[in-house]
Formats: structure tokens, sequence, C-alpha cells
């Protein structure tokens, strides 16, 4: 009996700890006071027991009576306290929920006015395209840098999916990287990455200098080298420009599947993934995350490619709007290294001071607009790397 009651004493001291914490957060007065005077009671309590525990110990014969409940009085008292604990334990987390409710809402709120902000936003500038102001904005080379480094952002990330999933596929990668550019001597154990996003980058690339980027197959009208053409808008490039960014483009084509720009993921995506390759990578996933539609099913890697296409995409109606015109170009294998046209790729590489590097192949295209060169990006043979 005194095992139990000892119990009980204890299950209602840490009911009446919890609520002495609880009432401090909103503050409670009452609440406290009460739960320090029912503490003090509690800890009496264990003192007694513990002074007749050692009385008990040291006269074991003198027949002493314990002041306490009967044993089943004991366990109700301590199931109560049981109950009390998981009662405000209940109560917090209740009124937790309840806070992050009205957060919730308030952040759903947030987000319908900035919707209804962008919304006007996106009207107010697709309705001055006709103002020259708004067009020097968005045409200049600081704009169009930026865009191309979001574009090899989306690169980066798609090729890493890529490569993970020709992993779990169980390619050889090695022999996959050469089948993509030959004989190449890489500086590190794992730089072969760089040739699959070469392969990603210059895929998504081609016919960049095209009016249509190749959609159309009377296509022919080259845009580079100076030569363009009348029937170029710049307006209209912008304001499809402004159009694209103003929606998500996964939701884009959602809504609008036999939009120009589905139509060019589609090109894109048979050109970058040909069926032997598709159905190679994703012949051992597990059946949930087998691809059904094609490159519409897996959503990481359907979402990674669709944001890299659009960021392609954005980038080549910036480009048809420039005047002077943009060029596009990228750099032979086993030219020398000119630090005016090229960037190395891997940027920690020593490069050899008395040595004329030599490329080994392109893995980002350079520009140039008028005077100004964005340098092309390549993978150098015969580096050192300091990694």
């Amino acid at each position: 009996m005194l095992i139990s009651s000892i119990f009980a004493t204890v299950s209602s001291f840490e009911a009446s700890y919890l609520q002495l914490q609880t009432a401090h957060l909103p503050f409670n007065e009452e609440s406290i006071k009460a739960a320090d005077e029912a503490l003090v009671s509690h800890l009496r309590s264990l003192s007694d027991f513990k002074q007749f525990y050692r009385y008990f110990c040291r006269n074991p014969d003198v027949g002493v009576a314990l002041p306490v409940e009967s044993c089943l009085e004991a366990q109700v008292q301590e199931n109560q306290s049981k109950l009390r604990v998981l009662g405000i334990a209940s109560d917090h987390l209740q009124a937790g929920i309840d806070r992050k409710d009205n957060e919730v809402s308030a952040l759903r709120k947030q987000l319908v006015d900035l919707q209804k902000s962008n919304f006007k936003l996106a009207n107010r500038l697709s309705g001055n395209l006709n103002l020259p102001s708004s067009c020097d904005v968005l045409l200049s080379v600081r704009v169009f840098d930026s865009v191309l480094n979001d574009a090899c952002r989306a690169t980066h990330k798609f090729t890493k999916i890529l490569i993970d999933l020709m992993r779990k596929a169980g390619w050889d990668l090695d022999l996959a990287a050469n089948s993509v550019h030959a004989d190449i001597e890489y500086a590190k154990t794992g730089h072969n990455r760089y040739a699959f996003l070469s392969y990603v980058c210059l895929g998504m690339f081609r016919g960049f200098d095209l009016k249509k980027f190749g959609l159309d197959e009377g296509d022919t009208e080259i845009l580079c080298n100076g030569h363009v053409s009348d029937s170029v808008k710049t307006h209209s490039s912008l304001k499809q420009l402004l159009e694209h960014v103003s929606s998500s483009p996964v939701e884009l084509l959602h809504r609008n599947p036999n939009c120009e720009f589905s139509k060019f993921c589609e090109k894109k995506y048979q050109e970058l993934v040909h069926p032997t390759m598709e159905s190679s990578i994703f012949s051992n996933l597990d059946k949930n995350e087998e691809v059904l539609n094609s490159w519409r099913s897996l959503r990481i890697f359907y979402e990674s490619f669709v944001n890299m296409a659009s960021a392609v995409w954005m980038l080549h109606k910036l480009a048809i709007s420039f005047d002077p015109v943009f060029e596009i170009f990228q750099v032979e294998r086993g030219v020398d290294f000119s630090m005016v046209y090229m960037e190395d790729i891997t940027r920690r590489c020593n490069l050899p001071a008395k040595t004329r590097m030599k490329v080994g192949f392109t893995v980002v295209p350079g520009f140039k607009i008028g005077r100004i060169v964005i340098q092309s990006q390549v993978y150098l043979c015969g580096l050192k790397c300091t990694e």
C-alpha cells in the first residue's frame, strides 16, 4: 500500500508541475498559485512517506498506522493524475494547433493578396511593352547574364538527377561519358559529370540561333552573325517572355498542353532522352515510380526538366529581342584556351603557366552581344586539380 501511495503522489506531483508550466504561457496567476500549493503539498506527502519508511526500518516490531488511503484509492488517485497530465498535454497541443491554423489562414490571405498583386503587375508590364523604357530595362547584358545563370543552374540540377537515374539503372558512367566526348583525360574522379552536363547544355541550346528555336521545319532564318530579319519583332518576344514569367512553367503545361512551350519541351526531351535511354534508366525503378507517360510522369525528373526548358526558353525570347543581335558560339576540341572567350568550368584547377592549355570540350556555349563577350564554359585537357 505504501508503494501505491508513493506512485499516486508522484503522479499527482507530475500533473501539478505540468500545470505550473502551462500556466506561465499565457500567464495565469491563479493557476500558478494553485499548482504551486499542490506541489508543496505533494512534496510534504513524499517527505512523510520517507520519514515513515525510515522509522519503520528502525522499529519493525512497532505497529504504526500509515496515514494513507487504501491500495485501490491510491490507484484511482494515480490514474486521475495521469488523466490530468494527458488533459493538460491535450489542451496544450490543441492550443498549438489553433495557433498554427490562425497562422495558415493569415499566410493564405497573404498569398491571395500577393497573387492578385502579381497579376496586376504582369498586366501593367504587358500593357506597357510599347514604351521604350520598359524595353531598355530588359534589354541589357546584365539581365541576359542573369537569365543565362538561371538556365545554367537549372541544367546542373537536371543533369545531376539524370546521372543519379543512370547510376541506379547500373550504367557504366565512364563508358557513357566516353560516348559523349571520347578519350578525355579527366583531372579528377567524378569529372565525367561535365561530359553529361555538356551533353545536356549543348542539346538544350541546339537551334538557339533560330527564330523559332528549330520548332518549325522551315525555321532556317539564322539570327547570328549579324543577319536579322525584319519579321523579328522585339516587343512580341518580350511580351511572350513576360507572359511566361508570370506563371509557373509546370502549371502552364497543364493549362495549355498544346502551346509552343509544350512543343519545345517535347522536342528537347526527345533529343536528350531517346527511347532506348529512357527505357534503360526507368526500368529498374519501383513500380510506383515507373514512367507511364514519358517525361510527364516522374515528378522530380519532370519538374527539373520543365524548369530547365523554361529557363532556356526565356533566354531565347530575350536574346532574339537584342539589337545588335546576339551571337552564340562554342569551342572545338583542341583549340588553345583563351581567357577572353573561355572559362574553365571546374574553377578549382591549376592552369600551368608555361603550357598552352587545350580545350577538351565545350560545356556551356558562349555569347557575344555587340562587343561584349559572355565566356563559354569549357573543360580543359591536362588539368591538375587542387580539390
